[in-house]
């Protein structure tokens, strides 16, 4: 995507893709496409505001069924209010709950959040622990989560099935599973591992841009040649364009 945000002009494909792909051919095909995705979205991070392992990791628990956009109106209110885990444990029900009514499942995610905070105070001496099988003990924290606050805030790859990984996922081929635990196994197996925090990101922009739920703007999309799920939106240059969503979402 050049530098203004407009998908290039592509070429549709001028035969469909075999039925049978080795695997040795998948393997190199999902390397291409994750090649392409970098130099579409160079600048591809986490979309949360974040300055600390426990600020993303309460803004991701936030981030269920609500975008990053109002997860980041939210935050700043709520770090400067709470800023340890120790706040958290204590804080007052009523008062956390409308600071983060406008995120959704507010209450839930209330209860979440102060557990959280008297779990991370009981058995990690108020720090957020950096291992996966240590975060996906704490309350509101299963692997999605994790994998996002160890690639983002610890450096430790991991692979984040969101909605919109898992569909692309399937679009490209990489898995034909919706159980967020195989994905990533099956993504993580074609992606070298140093790549899988990043890869995270890109397919998630791309899903948010164009490869959207309902119709994928297939007819601008860079990738056109290595998705055999091409044609599942509009090919026409022109109506596909329209449905390009530009960003940010934070």
């Amino acid at each position: 995507m050049p530098r203004n945000g407009s998908p290039a002009p592509v070429t549709a494909p001028r035969k469909p893709r075999p039925r049978v792909e080795t695997r040795l051919a998948l393997v190199r095909r999902a390397r291409r496409i994750n090649r392409e995705l970098a130099a579409l979205y160079p600048d591809a991070h986490c979309e949360l505001d974040f300055t600390s392992p426990l600020e993303l990791l309460v803004a991701t628990i936030l981030s269920a069924q609500c975008t990053d956009r109002r997860v980041n109106a939210v935050t700043p209110a709520l770090f400067a209010r709470y800023r340890t885990a120790e706040d958290y444990a204590a804080a007052d029900r009523e008062e956390l709950e409308r600071m983060i009514q406008s995120t959704g499942f507010f209450r839930a995610k209330t209860n979440n959040i102060m557990k959280l905070g008297h779990d991370l105070c009981e058995r990690f001496d108020g720090e957020v622990p950096g291992t996966l099988d240590e975060l996906v003990t704490l309350a509101g924290v299963g692997r999605k989560t994790a994998n996002v606050v160890l690639g983002n805030a610890f450096g430790v790859p991991g692979i984040t099935v969101d909605t919109h990984f898992g569909r692309l996922a399937r679009r490209f081929g990489w898995t034909a599973d919706t159980d967020p635990v195989k994905v990533e196994h099956e993504v993580g197996a074609l992606i070298p591992r140093k790549e899988w925090s990043i890869l995270s990101h890109r397919l998630i922009w791309h899903g948010r841009r164009i490869c959207h739920a309902r119709r994928p703007a297939c007819g601008v999309c860079p990738l056109v040649r290595l998705c055999p799920a091409y044609g599942e939106g509009p090919t026409d240059e022109a109506t596909a364009r329209k449905l390009v969503k530009e960003g940010p979402f934070s």
